[in-house]
């Protein structure tokens, strides 16, 4: 008998893309999913904090002001989507120490930054990002990074 199941990265990957679904950015659809011991721990998707009105709603405040992709993250409505499965797993109490993140997207130096004291150990991603201090930072820290596209 033949097993046709998803590997473990394909798997994690296509539940990544399907929370990238829940995104409100205008510019870029990005999800997250942490996962330690093959069991997730939490999720996460770009866009406007909980209970303030998102971009698809008031526009994108870094269209508007023409900043360009990578630049002056602080002009933005939105968390990115690492960022808020961390918030995630810190507000329900989970220990992100020693986890995987599929992330749909290569993480950004902000986010690099937050998963390295999060204690994340792997990040699989499905698109790249250029972003040279992201990458410089995760290989000082030892963080395995690896690109699964589909």
């Amino acid at each position: 008998m033949q097993d046709n199941r998803p590997s473990w990265d394909d798997y994690f990957m296509e539940i990544a893309t399907v929370v990238a679904t829940r995104s409100t950015c205008l510019r870029r659809q990005v999800g997250a999913v942490v996962v330690k011991d093959r069991r997730i721990l939490a999720t996460g998707y770009n866009g406007a904090p909980a209970g303030l009105r998102h971009c698809l709603e008031v526009g994108c405040l870094r269209e508007n002001m023409g900043v360009p992709s990578g630049e002056k993250h602080e002009l933005c409505r939105g968390l990115h989507a690492e960022q808020n499965a961390v918030i995630q797993a810190a507000l329900h109490g989970v220990s992100m120490a020693g986890s995987t993140v599929y992330s749909t997207h290569k993480p950004c130096s902000l986010c690099a930054k937050i998963l390295i004291n999060a204690g994340v150990t792997d990040i699989v991603y499905g698109s790249g990002y250029a972003d040279k201090l992201a990458d410089e930072m995760l290989k000082e820290a030892g963080i395995n990074v690896s690109c699964h596209a589909p």
